[in-house]
Protein backbone atom coordinates (compact mmCIF):
# COMPACT_ATOMS: atom_id res chain seq x y z
CA UNK A 1 0.00 0.00 0.00
CA UNK A 2 2.23 2.19 1.24
CA UNK A 3 5.23 1.71 -1.85
CA UNK A 4 2.36 2.17 -4.19
CA UNK A 5 1.28 5.32 -2.64
CA UNK A 6 4.67 6.43 -3.19
CA UNK A 7 4.37 5.60 -7.19
CA UNK A 8 7.47 4.89 -8.14
CA UNK A 9 6.96 4.98 -12.35
CA UNK A 10 5.01 8.15 -11.57
CA UNK A 11 8.16 9.68 -9.72
CA UNK A 12 10.80 8.66 -12.04
CA UNK A 13 8.75 10.21 -14.71
CA UNK A 14 7.82 13.23 -13.48
CA UNK A 15 9.97 13.90 -10.45
CA UNK A 16 13.13 12.64 -12.24
CA UNK A 17 13.72 15.04 -15.25
CA UNK A 18 12.93 17.69 -12.78
CA UNK A 19 15.41 16.80 -10.57
CA UNK A 20 17.48 17.11 -13.36
CA UNK A 21 17.20 20.15 -14.99
CA UNK A 22 16.23 22.03 -11.58
CA UNK A 23 18.32 21.04 -9.24
CA UNK A 24 21.80 19.33 -8.88
CA UNK A 25 21.82 17.94 -12.72
CA UNK A 26 23.47 14.51 -13.41
CA UNK A 27 24.24 14.02 -9.47
CA UNK A 28 20.39 14.00 -8.65
CA UNK A 29 19.98 10.23 -7.82
CA UNK A 30 22.48 10.64 -5.12
CA UNK A 31 19.79 13.40 -3.28
CA UNK A 32 17.42 10.25 -3.19
CA UNK A 33 20.05 8.87 -1.00
CA UNK A 34 20.42 11.93 1.33
CA UNK A 35 16.36 11.97 1.69
CA UNK A 36 16.07 8.49 2.44
CA UNK A 37 18.94 8.54 4.65
CA UNK A 38 17.25 11.22 6.61
CA UNK A 39 14.00 9.48 6.83
CA UNK A 40 15.51 6.39 7.96
CA UNK A 41 16.42 7.97 10.69
CA UNK A 42 12.75 9.17 11.07
CA UNK A 43 11.57 6.10 11.09
CA UNK A 44 13.82 4.49 13.80
CA UNK A 45 12.17 6.98 16.40
CA UNK A 46 8.98 6.15 14.64
CA UNK A 47 9.07 2.38 14.67
CA UNK A 48 10.37 2.39 18.29
CA UNK A 49 7.02 4.69 19.42
CA UNK A 50 4.95 2.38 17.54
CA UNK A 51 4.79 -0.38 19.80
CA UNK A 52 3.28 2.51 22.74
CA UNK A 53 0.94 3.85 20.26
CA UNK A 54 -2.41 1.32 19.71
CA UNK A 55 -4.43 4.07 17.74
CA UNK A 56 -4.58 3.91 14.16
CA UNK A 57 -3.98 7.43 13.72
CA UNK A 58 -0.43 8.08 12.37
CA UNK A 59 0.79 11.40 13.13
CA UNK A 60 -2.02 12.65 14.75
CA UNK A 61 -1.57 9.56 17.08
CA UNK A 62 1.94 9.55 17.77
CA UNK A 63 2.26 13.41 17.97
CA UNK A 64 -1.39 12.99 20.58
CA UNK A 65 0.37 10.98 22.70
CA UNK A 66 4.29 12.90 22.55
CA UNK A 67 3.11 16.34 23.25
CA UNK A 68 -0.40 16.65 23.49
CA UNK A 69 -4.12 16.61 22.75
CA UNK A 70 -4.00 20.12 21.09
CA UNK A 71 -0.95 19.43 18.80
CA UNK A 72 -2.16 16.02 17.93
CA UNK A 73 -5.55 17.15 16.90
CA UNK A 74 -3.49 19.97 15.03
CA UNK A 75 -1.55 17.32 13.17
CA UNK A 76 -4.60 15.34 12.36
CA UNK A 77 -6.35 18.58 10.82
CA UNK A 78 -3.18 18.97 9.26
CA UNK A 79 -2.86 15.57 7.94
CA UNK A 80 -6.20 16.00 6.27
CA UNK A 81 -5.07 18.49 4.60
CA UNK A 82 -2.21 17.07 3.36
CA UNK A 83 -3.25 13.91 2.25
CA UNK A 84 -6.22 15.43 0.59
CA UNK A 85 -4.31 17.71 -1.39
CA UNK A 86 -1.73 15.03 -2.75
CA UNK A 87 -4.78 13.04 -3.67
CA UNK A 88 -6.12 16.02 -5.71
CA UNK A 89 -2.60 16.31 -7.14
CA UNK A 90 -2.93 12.86 -8.49
CA UNK A 91 -6.51 13.15 -9.61
CA UNK A 92 -5.20 16.41 -12.18
CA UNK A 93 -2.41 14.73 -13.66
CA UNK A 94 -4.51 11.15 -13.90
CA UNK A 95 -6.89 13.10 -15.92
CA UNK A 96 -4.27 15.09 -17.94
CA UNK A 97 -2.49 12.14 -18.74
CA UNK A 98 -5.48 9.19 -19.41
CA UNK A 99 -6.54 12.30 -22.15
CA UNK A 100 -3.02 11.76 -23.79
CA UNK A 101 -3.28 8.10 -23.78
CA UNK A 102 -6.13 7.92 -25.25
CA UNK A 103 -5.34 10.60 -27.84
CA UNK A 104 -2.42 8.77 -28.73
CA UNK A 105 -4.25 5.77 -29.53
CA UNK A 106 -6.58 7.71 -31.82
CA UNK A 107 -9.38 8.51 -29.26
CA UNK A 108 -11.21 11.53 -28.69
CA UNK A 109 -10.25 14.72 -26.66
CA UNK A 110 -12.24 14.82 -23.76
CA UNK A 111 -12.09 17.06 -20.39
CA UNK A 112 -9.79 15.83 -18.09
CA UNK A 113 -12.37 15.74 -15.13
CA UNK A 114 -14.31 12.96 -17.01
CA UNK A 115 -11.41 10.55 -16.19
CA UNK A 116 -10.39 11.66 -12.92
CA UNK A 117 -14.20 11.77 -12.13
CA UNK A 118 -14.13 7.80 -13.34
CA UNK A 119 -11.02 7.24 -11.19
CA UNK A 120 -12.98 8.25 -8.01
CA UNK A 121 -15.61 6.32 -8.58
CA UNK A 122 -13.66 3.11 -9.00
CA UNK A 123 -11.51 4.13 -5.59
CA UNK A 124 -14.10 4.60 -4.04
CA UNK A 125 -15.62 0.99 -4.72
CA UNK A 126 -12.42 -0.44 -4.26
CA UNK A 127 -12.29 1.42 -0.20
CA UNK A 128 -15.60 0.25 0.64
CA UNK A 129 -14.60 -2.83 0.04
CA UNK A 130 -12.37 -4.94 2.91
CA UNK A 131 -8.50 -3.62 2.22
CA UNK A 132 -7.29 -7.22 1.08
CA UNK A 133 -9.47 -5.84 -2.46
CA UNK A 134 -7.20 -3.06 -2.55
CA UNK A 135 -4.33 -4.65 -1.43
CA UNK A 136 -4.62 -7.30 -4.41
CA UNK A 137 -5.09 -4.30 -6.79
CA UNK A 138 -2.40 -2.27 -5.61
CA UNK A 139 0.07 -5.61 -5.40
CA UNK A 140 -0.52 -6.08 -9.04
CA UNK A 141 -0.29 -2.57 -10.50
CA UNK A 142 3.00 -2.46 -8.98
CA UNK A 143 4.40 -5.26 -9.78
CA UNK A 144 3.99 -4.14 -13.67
CA UNK A 145 5.37 -0.41 -12.80
CA UNK A 146 7.93 -1.75 -11.18
CA UNK A 147 9.17 -4.28 -13.62
CA UNK A 148 9.11 -1.89 -16.99
CA UNK A 149 11.47 0.08 -14.91
CA UNK A 150 14.05 -2.34 -13.60
CA UNK A 151 14.32 -4.37 -16.94
CA UNK A 152 14.90 -0.54 -18.50
CA UNK A 153 17.39 -0.33 -15.69
CA UNK A 154 18.77 -3.64 -15.94
CA UNK A 155 19.53 -2.93 -19.68
CA UNK A 156 21.18 0.62 -19.58
CA UNK A 157 23.44 -1.23 -16.65
CA UNK A 158 24.34 -3.84 -18.88
CA UNK A 159 24.81 -1.93 -22.32
CA UNK A 160 25.64 1.50 -20.63
CA UNK A 161 22.73 2.94 -22.13
CA UNK A 162 22.82 5.34 -25.56
CA UNK A 163 25.46 7.60 -24.68
CA UNK A 164 29.16 7.58 -23.82
CA UNK A 165 28.78 5.27 -20.93
CA UNK A 166 27.61 4.60 -17.37
CA UNK A 167 27.54 8.25 -15.28
CA UNK A 168 29.25 8.44 -12.63
CA UNK A 169 28.33 11.93 -11.59
CA UNK A 170 26.40 11.29 -8.72
CA UNK A 171 29.82 9.87 -6.35
CA UNK A 172 31.46 13.48 -7.39
CA UNK A 173 31.47 15.95 -4.74
CA UNK A 174 31.58 18.46 -6.91
CA UNK A 175 28.55 17.81 -9.05
CA UNK A 176 26.43 16.96 -6.19
CA UNK A 177 26.78 20.00 -4.67
CA UNK A 178 26.57 21.90 -7.93
CA UNK A 179 23.34 24.14 -8.77
CA UNK A 180 20.31 24.15 -6.73
CA UNK A 181 21.00 21.53 -4.34
CA UNK A 182 18.08 22.87 -2.60
CA UNK A 183 15.57 22.34 -5.12
CA UNK A 184 16.77 18.61 -5.47
CA UNK A 185 15.62 17.84 -2.09
CA UNK A 186 13.00 19.50 -1.94
CA UNK A 187 12.19 17.36 -5.25
CA UNK A 188 13.49 14.21 -3.72
CA UNK A 189 11.68 14.46 -0.40
CA UNK A 190 8.66 14.63 -2.19
CA UNK A 191 9.15 11.40 -3.82
CA UNK A 192 8.49 9.94 -0.25
CA UNK A 193 5.32 10.83 0.53
CA UNK A 194 3.72 8.12 1.55
CA UNK A 195 5.88 6.34 3.26
CA UNK A 196 4.66 7.26 6.47
CA UNK A 197 1.50 5.66 6.31
CA UNK A 198 2.05 2.43 7.55
CA UNK A 199 0.97 3.08 10.73
CA UNK A 200 -2.75 3.89 9.65
CA UNK A 201 -3.38 0.40 8.63
CA UNK A 202 -1.96 -0.96 12.12
CA UNK A 203 -5.63 -1.91 12.30
CA UNK A 204 -5.67 -4.23 10.08
CA UNK A 205 -2.45 -5.49 10.12
CA UNK A 206 -2.27 -9.26 11.36
CA UNK A 207 0.69 -8.66 13.61
CA UNK A 208 1.01 -4.49 13.90
CA UNK A 209 3.72 -4.29 16.68
CA UNK A 210 6.43 -6.28 14.09
CA UNK A 211 4.87 -5.80 10.25
CA UNK A 212 4.68 -1.87 10.57
CA UNK A 213 8.06 -1.13 12.10
CA UNK A 214 9.37 -4.01 9.21
CA UNK A 215 7.35 -2.35 6.68
CA UNK A 216 7.74 0.88 7.06
CA UNK A 217 12.02 0.13 6.73
CA UNK A 218 11.32 -2.12 4.36
CA UNK A 219 9.20 0.54 2.09
CA UNK A 220 11.80 3.05 2.76
CA UNK A 221 14.68 0.94 1.24
CA UNK A 222 13.09 -0.39 -1.37
CA UNK A 223 11.95 3.08 -2.65
CA UNK A 224 14.99 4.76 -2.22
CA UNK A 225 16.97 2.07 -3.95
CA UNK A 226 14.51 1.97 -6.69
CA UNK A 227 14.50 5.59 -7.41
CA UNK A 228 18.13 6.16 -6.91
CA UNK A 229 19.05 3.31 -9.79
CA UNK A 230 16.50 4.33 -12.29
CA UNK A 231 17.71 8.20 -12.26
CA UNK A 232 20.74 6.88 -12.54
CA UNK A 233 19.49 4.67 -15.05
CA UNK A 234 18.03 7.89 -17.06
CA UNK A 235 20.78 9.55 -17.10
CA UNK A 236 23.32 6.70 -18.08
CA UNK A 237 21.15 6.00 -20.86
CA UNK A 238 21.84 9.72 -22.96
CA UNK A 239 25.47 10.87 -21.13
CA UNK A 240 25.53 13.11 -18.37
CA UNK A 241 25.18 16.49 -20.36
CA UNK A 242 22.89 15.31 -22.53
CA UNK A 243 20.27 14.09 -19.94
CA UNK A 244 20.41 16.92 -18.40
CA UNK A 245 19.70 19.19 -21.70
CA UNK A 246 16.63 16.83 -22.64
CA UNK A 247 15.00 16.96 -19.38
CA UNK A 248 15.42 20.50 -19.50
CA UNK A 249 14.06 21.10 -23.14
CA UNK A 250 10.97 17.94 -22.30
CA UNK A 251 10.62 17.00 -18.54
CA UNK A 252 6.93 15.86 -19.17
CA UNK A 253 7.70 12.62 -22.15
CA UNK A 254 11.57 11.98 -21.19
CA UNK A 255 10.95 9.01 -20.07
CA UNK A 256 8.64 7.36 -22.43
CA UNK A 257 11.39 8.84 -25.00
CA UNK A 258 14.20 7.07 -22.91
CA UNK A 259 12.18 4.01 -22.30
CA UNK A 260 11.22 3.93 -26.35
CA UNK A 261 15.31 4.61 -27.45
CA UNK A 262 16.41 1.83 -25.10
CA UNK A 263 13.58 -0.73 -25.18
CA UNK A 264 11.95 -0.17 -28.07
CA UNK A 265 8.40 1.17 -29.42
CA UNK A 266 6.60 -1.52 -27.35
CA UNK A 267 8.21 -0.48 -24.39
CA UNK A 268 7.48 3.01 -24.47
CA UNK A 269 3.50 1.87 -25.33
CA UNK A 270 4.07 -0.41 -22.04
CA UNK A 271 4.96 2.90 -20.41
CA UNK A 272 2.49 5.16 -20.73
CA UNK A 273 -0.09 2.42 -20.18
CA UNK A 274 1.49 1.66 -16.66
CA UNK A 275 2.04 5.72 -16.14
CA UNK A 276 -1.45 5.59 -15.94
CA UNK A 277 -2.32 2.65 -13.67
CA UNK A 278 0.52 3.75 -11.18
CA UNK A 279 -0.99 6.98 -10.95
CA UNK A 280 -4.45 4.73 -10.39
CA UNK A 281 -2.26 3.21 -7.53
CA UNK A 282 -0.99 6.39 -5.96
CA UNK A 283 -4.70 7.49 -5.89
CA UNK A 284 -6.08 4.37 -4.48
CA UNK A 285 -3.42 4.01 -1.82
CA UNK A 286 -4.40 7.94 -0.45
CA UNK A 287 -7.83 7.20 -0.81
CA UNK A 288 -7.48 4.26 1.78
CA UNK A 289 -5.13 6.34 4.11
CA UNK A 290 -7.74 9.57 4.16
CA UNK A 291 -10.24 6.98 4.80
CA UNK A 292 -8.53 5.37 8.03
CA UNK A 293 -7.55 9.32 9.14
CA UNK A 294 -11.02 9.74 9.48
CA UNK A 295 -12.31 6.71 10.88
CA UNK A 296 -9.35 7.37 13.37
CA UNK A 297 -10.84 10.65 14.37
CA UNK A 298 -14.78 10.16 14.15
CA UNK A 299 -13.40 7.01 16.54
CA UNK A 300 -11.99 9.57 18.75
CA UNK A 301 -14.73 11.12 19.07
CA UNK A 302 -13.68 14.60 17.56
CA UNK A 303 -15.57 13.54 13.70
CA UNK A 304 -18.96 12.62 13.71
CA UNK A 305 -19.41 9.44 15.29
CA UNK A 306 -20.64 7.24 12.01
CA UNK A 307 -16.96 7.63 10.43
CA UNK A 308 -15.55 5.88 13.49
CA UNK A 309 -17.75 2.53 12.19
CA UNK A 310 -16.53 -0.08 10.05
CA UNK A 311 -18.50 -2.25 7.87
CA UNK A 312 -20.15 -5.39 9.48
CA UNK A 313 -19.10 -7.54 6.48
CA UNK A 314 -15.78 -5.76 4.44
CA UNK A 315 -14.43 -4.83 8.20
CA UNK A 316 -13.60 -1.51 6.37
CA UNK A 317 -13.77 1.92 7.42
CA UNK A 318 -16.90 2.40 4.86
CA UNK A 319 -18.27 5.52 5.88
CA UNK A 320 -15.06 7.35 6.13
CA UNK A 321 -14.38 5.90 2.65
CA UNK A 322 -17.96 7.64 1.23
CA UNK A 323 -17.04 10.85 2.91
CA UNK A 324 -13.70 10.95 1.50
CA UNK A 325 -15.12 10.23 -2.11
CA UNK A 326 -17.66 13.02 -1.89
CA UNK A 327 -14.82 15.32 -0.70
CA UNK A 328 -12.44 14.83 -3.91
CA UNK A 329 -15.83 15.09 -5.55
CA UNK A 330 -16.04 18.24 -4.72
CA UNK A 331 -12.66 19.24 -4.90
CA UNK A 332 -12.74 17.84 -8.66
CA UNK A 333 -15.92 19.89 -9.76
CA UNK A 334 -14.12 23.41 -8.17
CA UNK A 335 -11.17 22.89 -10.37
CA UNK A 336 -13.47 21.81 -13.25
CA UNK A 337 -15.28 24.98 -13.03
CA UNK A 338 -12.79 27.55 -12.13
CA UNK A 339 -10.85 26.07 -15.31
CA UNK A 340 -7.80 25.13 -13.75
CA UNK A 341 -5.19 23.47 -15.73
CA UNK A 342 -4.51 19.74 -14.49
CA UNK A 343 -1.31 19.49 -14.43
CA UNK A 344 0.42 23.44 -14.20
CA UNK A 345 -1.76 24.35 -11.58
CA UNK A 346 -4.18 21.48 -9.70
CA UNK A 347 -0.79 19.16 -9.96
CA UNK A 348 1.77 21.56 -9.01
CA UNK A 349 -0.04 23.54 -6.27
CA UNK A 350 -1.40 20.48 -4.72
CA UNK A 351 1.59 18.70 -5.12
CA UNK A 352 3.34 21.68 -3.31
CA UNK A 353 0.91 21.98 -0.85
CA UNK A 354 1.42 18.14 0.26
CA UNK A 355 4.87 18.33 0.12
CA UNK A 356 4.87 21.42 3.03
CA UNK A 357 2.70 20.08 4.97
CA UNK A 358 4.13 16.06 4.95
CA UNK A 359 7.72 17.64 6.16
CA UNK A 360 5.62 19.99 9.08
CA UNK A 361 4.23 16.30 10.30
CA UNK A 362 6.95 14.76 10.45
CA UNK A 363 9.30 17.08 12.01
CA UNK A 364 6.25 17.11 14.63
CA UNK A 365 5.92 13.50 15.35
CA UNK A 366 9.75 13.17 15.44
CA UNK A 367 9.40 15.80 18.37
CA UNK A 368 6.68 13.98 19.74
CA UNK A 369 8.87 10.82 20.11
CA UNK A 370 10.89 12.48 21.90
CA UNK A 371 9.05 14.23 24.22
CA UNK A 372 7.54 10.63 24.71
CA UNK A 373 10.26 8.50 25.92
CA UNK A 374 12.23 11.27 27.78
CA UNK A 375 8.48 11.53 29.59
CA UNK A 376 7.65 8.19 29.77
CA UNK A 377 11.15 5.92 30.24
CA UNK A 378 9.20 3.32 27.81
CA UNK A 379 12.35 2.64 26.15
CA UNK A 380 15.89 3.35 27.41
CA UNK A 381 17.93 1.98 24.05
CA UNK A 382 19.81 5.70 23.36
CA UNK A 383 19.69 5.04 19.59
CA UNK A 384 16.37 4.58 19.00
CA UNK A 385 14.53 7.18 21.56
CA UNK A 386 16.99 9.83 21.18
CA UNK A 387 19.96 9.65 19.46
CA UNK A 388 18.49 9.30 15.83
CA UNK A 389 14.82 11.18 16.49
CA UNK A 390 17.56 13.93 17.09
CA UNK A 391 19.60 13.59 13.74
CA UNK A 392 16.25 12.91 12.44
CA UNK A 393 14.76 15.99 13.39
CA UNK A 394 17.73 18.01 12.38
CA UNK A 395 17.27 16.53 9.21
CA UNK A 396 13.53 17.17 8.38
CA UNK A 397 13.92 20.91 9.39
CA UNK A 398 16.74 21.64 7.15
CA UNK A 399 14.59 19.87 4.41
CA UNK A 400 11.40 21.70 5.58
CA UNK A 401 13.55 25.15 5.53
CA UNK A 402 14.69 24.45 2.40
CA UNK A 403 11.35 23.77 0.90
CA UNK A 404 9.75 26.75 2.88
CA UNK A 405 12.65 29.25 0.89
CA UNK A 406 11.92 27.08 -2.08
CA UNK A 407 8.12 26.81 -2.35
CA UNK A 408 7.00 29.43 -4.70
CA UNK A 409 9.49 27.51 -7.43
CA UNK A 410 7.62 24.49 -6.69
CA UNK A 411 4.46 25.70 -7.36
CA UNK A 412 4.94 28.18 -10.53
CA UNK A 413 6.88 30.74 -9.08
CA UNK A 414 4.65 33.04 -7.17
CA UNK A 415 5.40 34.00 -3.62
CA UNK A 416 1.82 35.52 -3.27
CA UNK A 417 0.26 31.90 -3.96
CA UNK A 418 2.83 30.43 -1.78
CA UNK A 419 2.29 32.38 1.06
CA UNK A 420 -1.80 31.87 0.85
CA UNK A 421 -0.80 27.67 1.01
CA UNK A 422 1.58 28.23 3.69
CA UNK A 423 -1.19 30.07 5.39
CA UNK A 424 -3.64 27.10 4.75
CA UNK A 425 -1.90 24.67 6.57
CA UNK A 426 -1.25 26.34 10.21
CA UNK A 427 -5.10 27.53 9.94
CA UNK A 428 -5.36 23.88 9.94
CA UNK A 429 -3.22 23.35 12.57
CA UNK A 430 -4.46 26.01 14.66
CA UNK A 431 -8.09 24.91 14.04
CA UNK A 432 -7.34 21.78 15.64
CA UNK A 433 -5.49 23.17 18.46
CA UNK A 434 -8.84 25.26 19.54
CA UNK A 435 -10.98 22.63 18.27
CA UNK A 436 -9.56 20.51 21.24
CA UNK A 437 -9.71 23.19 23.65
CA UNK A 438 -12.94 23.98 22.67
CA UNK A 439 -14.14 20.54 23.20
CA UNK A 440 -12.61 20.13 26.25
CA UNK A 441 -14.11 23.46 27.83
CA UNK A 442 -17.83 22.15 26.65
CA UNK A 443 -17.69 18.79 27.49
CA UNK A 444 -15.41 18.59 30.51
CA UNK A 445 -14.83 14.87 29.75
CA UNK A 446 -14.24 12.91 26.46
CA UNK A 447 -17.24 11.30 24.29
CA UNK A 448 -17.50 7.45 25.15
CA UNK A 449 -16.01 5.23 23.08
CA UNK A 450 -17.73 4.53 19.41
CA UNK A 451 -19.61 1.35 19.09
CA UNK A 452 -19.87 -0.78 16.19
CA UNK A 453 -16.06 -0.09 15.61
CA UNK A 454 -12.83 -2.51 14.97
CA UNK A 455 -11.47 -0.64 17.80
CA UNK A 456 -12.01 -2.07 21.12
CA UNK A 457 -13.65 0.15 23.99
CA UNK A 458 -11.86 2.05 26.10
CA UNK A 459 -9.26 3.00 23.32
CA UNK A 460 -10.41 6.59 22.96
CA UNK A 461 -7.28 8.81 22.37
CA UNK A 462 -8.54 11.83 23.90
CA UNK A 463 -10.02 10.21 26.86
CA UNK A 464 -6.57 8.35 27.78
CA UNK A 465 -4.70 11.56 27.58
CA UNK A 466 -7.19 13.60 29.55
Amino acid sequence: MVVAAAAPLTVVAGTVPLGLAAGNGAAFPMTFVLCAAVLLLFAVGFCAMSRHVPEAGAFYAYVARGLGAAPGLGSAFLALVTYTAVQAAVYGYLGATVDALVQHYGGPSLPWYLYAAAALLVAGVLGYRHIELSGRVLGALLVAEVAIVLVFDAVVAVTGGLGPGRSTALFVPSQFLSGSLGIAIMFAIASFIGFEATAVFRDEARDPERTVPRATYLALVLIGAFYTLSAWAVVSAWGDADAVARASTDPGTMIVTTITAVLGPVGGDLAQILLVTSLFAALLSFHNVLARYLFALGNAGTMPAALGRSHARHASPHAASLAQSCTALALIVVFAVTGMDPVTQVFAWMAGTATLGVLALMALTCAAVLVFFRRTRADTRIWHTVAAPVLGLAGLIACLGLTVANFPTLIGGSAALAGVIGGVLVVAFVAGMVFTRVGAAHSGTSRPPVTGTTRPAGTDLQEDLR
